[in-house]
């Protein structure tokens, strides 16, 4: 089983939304995924709630009983885990991070989101795992990205060439318990996110599966 873990210290960075999409993407694949909420806000659980499919799993827990978490997802079958973590929390971020084979640093490309990564950053390089960040509702216009781009290149980390885009398909779909992929699957935000699905697997050394799924539920 691999591990993504999603961090960020600063709220309102997209974690949770990030969190959603690969597992979706992910299942789409043939890959059974849990996303684990360690949250407190629990916006993972919540849109679990909402939702009418059994898949992705999402289990939210303490940074306490991650490791028991993990263990007994990869018991389940899961070949994917996303620890979703909640901003401010050095320590839950932190054991999150020692346990992926990836972390995923989302960042809205604005300068308060830009500054705020060094936190972040400076966990990710503690627990010295591969790391990227993903720059998240970008607008579809503009020079925002390059000059994000640009400010992250400062920090000396990699920065992933897939982008989320500033979409309402993303937003409107977790509403309805979805993600973009089942919402509006031929949508520009559903082949964003399985792009980036597919350049996370290959970062992490899993086999991208079968050609992604393309189906809709009804709402």
């Amino acid at each position: 089983m691999k591990v993504i873990a999603i961090l960020s210290q600063k709220g309102g960075a997209g974690k949770t939304t990030l969190a959603i999409h690969l597992a979706i993407a992910a299942e789409q694949h043939d890959h059974a995924a849990v996303i684990i909420d360690l949250d407190p806000q629990a916006s993972a659980t919540s849109w679990k709630d909402s939702r009418k499919d059994e898949t992705p799993a999402v289990v939210s827990a303490q940074a306490s009983r991650l490791v028991s978490v993990m263990d007994a997802a990869k018991k389940g079958g899961a070949k994917l885990a996303i620890i979703d973590t909640a901003p401010h929390s050095e320590s839950a971020s932190l054991a999150a991070a020692r346990a992926a084979d990836l972390i995923l640093i989302p960042c809205r490309p604005a300068i308060l989101d830009l500054r705020a990564i060094s936190n972040t950053i400076d966990i990710a390089r503690i627990a010295n795992k591969p790391v990227s960040v993903v720059l998240n509702s970008v607008p579809p216009r503009g020079s925002l990205a390059e000059d994000a781009a640009t400010a992250v290149a400062g920090y000396g980390i990699a920065i992933a060439p897939m982008q989320l885009r500033q979409r309402a398909a993303f937003m409107h779909a977790l509403t309805g318990g979805q993600a973009a992929q089942e919402y509006e699957p031929k949508g520009k935000a559903a082949a964003e996110a399985r792009r980036l699905y597919v350049w996370v697997c290959q970062q992490m050394g899993l086999n991208d599966g079968k050609k992604a799924k393309s189906h809709r539920r009804a709402a």
